[in-house]
């Protein structure tokens, strides 16, 4: 069931570099939430019954459902619908996608450490790598809130692939940081709405108090 579900994860991963509209975006952010949600119950089941439910009402509570909200919500007020892409860049993200999975593996291959979970390793570090390609390649800071949040994803299977007891500690740390950095871009987008109407990056430079 677990490598079912993780197939799943990849795919949503490569659906993110070909994707325009960015209600698909937080969708993605959504069924992802879920998944994480259904393979942390698979993978931590020995663990404290404690532990396991905090973990898991932390996840489907802020993965899955929460955190999405917030994004649609955004969208909504902002009325942001979709970035325009030509099919030949939308091919080369997918090439770049193809690539970070392939170096995502090779990496993988060189540990040989038992205690790590070689398929939870490789696909947290292909989710850092995909977060990152958003943050680093599109301008728009709606597309740099969701590659933050892939990127903790990844965090939260790291944590899951090198031990069963680490998920409860890191969500701990990290939990409070992703709900307030959803928050205050929210708020944010919505506040600069009625000034301009792009979101880039860089005009934002331009907006006086």
């Amino acid at each position: 069931m677990i490598p079912a579900l993780i197939l799943l994860y990849v795919v949503t991963l490569f659906y993110l570099s070909i994707t325009e509209r960015f209600r698909n975006f937080a969708s993605i952010v959504s069924i992802q939430g879920w998944l994480l949600f259904a393979i942390a119950l698979l993978r931590l089941h020995t663990i404290n019954p404690a532990e396991l439910a905090f973990i898991a009402i932390e996840t489907l509570l802020f993965k899955a459902l929460l955190v999405p909200a917030i994004l649609f919500a955004v969208i909504r007020h902002t009325k942001i619908n979709r970035v325009r892409t030509s099919g030949s860049s939308q091919f080369g993200a997918l090439l770049f996608s193809l690539t970070m999975l392939a170096i995502s593996a090779s990496v993988t291959c060189y540990i040989s450490d038992s205690t790590v979970d070689l398929v939870f390793f490789g696909v947290a570090l292909y989710a850092l790598l995909s977060g990152l390609m958003l943050i680093v390649f599109r301008s728009r800071l709606f597309f740099h809130l969701v590659g933050f949040l892939i990127i903790e994803n990844g965090v939260f299977l790291f944590s899951m692939a090198i031990g069963v007891e680490m998920p409860l500690v890191i969500n701990i740390a990290i939990l409070l940081d992703v709900l307030m950095s959803v928050l205050m871009l929210g708020i944010f987008f919505t506040r600069i709405d009625n000034k301009i109407h792009a979101d880039d990056a860089d005009s934002l430079t331009h907006v006086k108090d």
